[in-house]
């Protein structure tokens, strides 16, 4: 059920505009339609770059044919989040255009005119999409109309002041008009504005309203080749790899004999990441792979299984860590407290598990290579590929498909995926074009998870239930450390990444101080759909309902006096407690639980209703508040809210990755179960209307289920699951 506050936004908004924007001045003629390129003064992007990427890139993010088509080109990959549909909206907004005329493409790689704004190179991910390309979006929309309206002003001969345009249509009071198509020719050869003016907010017609979504149309008719696993060409063949079992090994030797005579099978190639076996398609390689005898050598690889490795956690999360965050004095008001509170977390290794495993295929002929992938960071991935196959980047081009999901999989920070498939086209030796495809159980086994964690807490409060001391010690492998991100992402050993939402927690605390232990295994990690606040939010939230109710308060009457200086964290916790008749008695059987998170410059809450019959647990209801700034597209966001709670949902009832030995235990969606319908709430989603800057979307709505649920379980049990997942605890 959607609950869209609506509220005009006001003037405020354009605080929000840069005083002095600097446009791409290039405007050029491909199959005869207007390309217009544009970009911020603080992307880098010079008129003089932008000149030579028009005619040899196919540069700008606004293309208009004289078939009345307009097409926006997205620079960030869309794996179901809605991003193009956002870039989209923004695009038709300022230019007037209608739904219809809309199409999108995805951009190539160039980081000097495509990159993410807030990154500094092509990429998606940490939920910036729509924050760093508000703008940019926006103005090259109204740019794009400016263009237009003077091609018309002057074939009219008409002010163009006295011109308007509405629903892809450019008009004059005097009885004249045309659509954007008839006007490519006549404003194909102007040059872009220095400066637009942008709309104010009263005038937007799809911004904060609807625009829909731009890939279900060939999305609900099985388009081909939407996804990369859809590519096919005559002269294509696939490989499917046997990868070492173990993190950290390498393949020894291997015994090919009965693979090569199943039919369909070309050859077997040994390369650093395993043996690959290359086939016609894709069945036969995966049979022949089965087949293969391969040695594999452990010197190096991680075999410990998970009770060994969270055992090590335990002991460092018990032992004084790395200094993330501190201030007032911990020590002391723990000491003054008049009840102390402790509670230890853990939390598993999580996969991805996006429904499109991996999967890239490339083309390579000594010259030249073309990567097909869903790419979700451009530069990185174009980088790899260009250093494997020893050719300058000019001469490698990385063509982004739409994604089947990626919770982060896909954005990886040494490219591995298209490395393998670098590393194999190379050592193939061959001009064919090669599908490296992963199994589901190649996914889920192919590591690169949420790191498994160890949270130790203790909080102690006052008479009157204020927060004198609280002390966090968190241990868990960073994402960071070892990558080309640690540069800017790490701080005297500290990674911000494992400690986000805690040591920038604005909950009233008088003591406060959280330690970190980076700790160490060959089992890769990576961010996973909200990254450390998926564990760092249900630790404070757990333990902000134990204190709550040590202090004999009400769990949100409690927030609420500790929020007294966020008002943006407090207006969201109102407003779902609002719409949920917070306080109201419940039948019996049934019991809630809230939390309140900020995750990527949102602001989420949620309050989890439960029924619970015979200790098993069942989710019955979720409502939902955000704020993320102004509601680009409020059906995205409401989508994004509930796909965010259920993502959440399923990881903390059934999800985690174990190793035995260190092998991993789970294979496909019977071991790594994913969420089930009848796990699935009834969810009611309100957005709280705003003049802010737009923030992220695609992530703030997980991390607080979590923790909603526990304290809903908490309500009925008086016990908090602080060992996850809560099948673990028999709950379900």
């Amino acid at each position: 059920m959607l609950h869209t506050l609506q509220n005009p936004l006001n003037d405020e908004l354009q605080t929000m505009q840069p005083s002095r924007r600097a446009f791409l001045k290039a405007t050029a003629a491909t199959g005869a339609g207007l390309v217009v390129g544009f970009a911020f003064a603080q992307s880098g992007v010079t008129p003089a770059h932008a000149a030579k990427t028009a005619d040899d890139l196919f540069n700008p993010f606004v293309k208009i044919m004289p078939d009345n088509t307009v097409t926006v080109i997205v620079k960030h990959l869309d794996k179901g989040q809605g991003t193009a549909t956002g870039l989209a909206t923004l695009v038709a907004d300022e230019l007037d255009a209608s739904v219809e005329q809309v199409r999108v493409e995805f951009a190539p790689s160039d980081p000097e005119v495509y990159k993410n704004l807030l990154f500094g190179v092509q990429g998606t991910g940490g939920s910036t999409a729509i924050a760093n390309s508000f703008m940019q979006y926006r103005e090259a929309g109204a740019a794009a109309r400016a263009m237009l309206v003077d091609a018309a002003a002057e074939d009219w001969a008409v002010p163009a002041a006295e011109i308007t345009v509405a629903n892809g249509l450019v008009s004059h009071a005097s009885g004249k008009s045309a659509p954007f198509g008839d006007l490519v020719a006549a404003a194909r050869g102007r040059t872009a504005p220095e400066s637009v003016t942008l709309k104010s907010p009263e005038d937007w017609v799809y911004i904060g309203k609807s625009f829909p979504r731009v890939d279900v149309p060939e999305k609900s008719r099985g388009a081909a080749g939407m996804f990369g696993m859809d590519v096919q060409s005559e002269d294509m063949v696939v490989a499917v790899l046997a990868r070492p079992p173990k993190f950290g090994a390498a393949p020894k030797s291997f015994d090919a004999s009965q693979a090569k005579k199943v039919r369909g099978v070309i050859d077997v190639v040994s390369i650093p990441q395993g043996v690959a076996v290359i086939a016609q398609s894709t069945w036969p390689a995966i049979k022949a792979r089965d087949l293969l005898t391969v040695e594999w050598d452990d010197t190096d690889a991680e075999s410990r299984s998970t009770e060994e490795i969270f055992a090590e956690h335990r002991r460092l999360a018990g032992e004084p860590g790395l200094v993330a965050h501190a201030h007032g004095d911990a020590a002391a008001g723990l000491e003054k407290a008049a009840k102390v509170v402790e509670a230890v977390f853990e939390f598993p290794f999580l996969a991805h598990a996006p429904m499109e495993p991996l999967d890239v295929t490339i083309r390579f002929d000594g010259d030249s290579a073309t990567v097909w992938t869903g790419s979700q960071l451009q530069t990185m991935d174009h980088n790899v590929a260009a250093a494997i196959l020893g050719l300058p980047m000019d001469k490698v081009e990385i063509v982004t498909l739409w994604a089947g999901g990626s919770f982060g999989r896909r954005a990886i920070y040494n490219a591995h995926y298209v490395a393998e498939a670098a590393t194999l086209a190379k050592a193939w030796g061959k001009s064919q074009p090669i599908k490296i495809v992963w199994t589901r159980e190649d996914d889920i086994k192919g590591g690169y998870y949420r790191p498994l964690a160890v949270h130790k807490v203790r909080a102690g409060i006052g008479e009157d239930g204020s927060i004198l001391g609280w002390h966090h010690r968190a241990a868990g492998k960073s994402i960071m450390i070892g990558t080309p991100f640690e540069q800017f992402a790490v701080k005297d050993g500290v990674d911000h990444v494992s400690v986000e939402g805690l040591e920038d927690a604005t909950y009233a605390i008088d003591g406060f101080q959280v330690e970190v232990h980076n700790t160490n295994t060959q089992v890769p990690v990576l961010w996973w759909r909200s990254v450390g606040h998926t564990h760092t939010a249900y630790a404070v939230e757990t333990m902000i309902d134990k204190l709550a109710r040590e202090a004999g308060r009400d769990p949100v009457e409690y927030r609420q006096m500790l929020l007294k200086d966020d008002p943006r964290k407090l207006g969201v916790l109102n407003l779902v407690a609002e719409n949920a008749d917070w306080g109201k008695p419940l039948e019996d059987g049934r019991y809630r639980g809230v939390a309140v998170h900020k995750s990527f410059n949102s602001y989420v809450a949620q309050i989890a209703e439960i029924s619970m019959a015979d200790g098993q647990v069942k989710v019955e209801k979720v409502w939902c508040a955000v704020d993320c700034g102004v509601p680009v597209n409020p059906d995205n966001i409401v989508a994004q809210m509930e796909g965010g709670i259920g993502f959440g949902l399923g990881a903390i009832l059934r999800n985690e990755v174990t190793l035995t030995g260190g092998e991993v235990d789970q294979g496909n969606f019977d071991t790594y179960e994913p969420l089930r319908m009848t796990d699935m709430p009834d969810v009611e989603v309100s957005i709280v209307p705003s003049t802010e800057a737009p923030t992220g979307a695609g992530e703030p709505g997980t991390p607080p289920i979590g923790p909603a649920v526990a304290n809903a379980i908490f309500a009925a049990t008086g016990e908090h699951p602080t060992i996850l997942p809560f099948s673990k605890r028999g709950l379900i």
